[in-house]
């Protein structure tokens, strides 16, 4: 399989993981001592960290470590709105979009070696 594809589907799967490990507590467990959150969150994020070290292992046979960092966090926005929008039910506003936006400029500038062939 594609390095590239393995890498953005264990990411994304890792992220997943980590968005529940770090806010889905804030829906599920409000009502409990903050230590139980912590605890239940450190449960998850083990799964997450079972996809994301062998994903980063993977991709960096292809991308940079900064290429790495930079995808991980395209992922992590396309994850997070919409689980904060339909899960945490939080509104969606611009700011959303703009950072988006920032976040694909900079995915070209630190890909456009690869995008532009050189």
């Amino acid at each position: 399989m594609n390095r590239y594809i393995l890498t953005i589907g264990l990411l994304c799967c890792s992220n997943v993981f980590m968005t529940f490990a770090w806010y889905g507590h804030l829906k599920n467990l409000a009502h409990k001592p903050w230590i139980i959150a912590a605890l239940v969150s450190w449960g998850i994020a083990l799964f997450e960290y079972l996809l994301q070290a062998p994903a980063n292992r993977i991709g960096h046979h292809v991308m940079s470590v900064g290429q790495l960092k930079l995808l991980q966090e395209v992922i992590t926005l396309s994850i997070f709105v919409p689980f904060s929008v339909f899960y945490l039910k939080e509104k969606l506003t611009l700011d959303y979009l703009w950072a988006g936006l920032c976040l694909l400029g900079a995915v070209f500038f630190l890909f456009r070696g690869k995008i532009m062939g050189a």
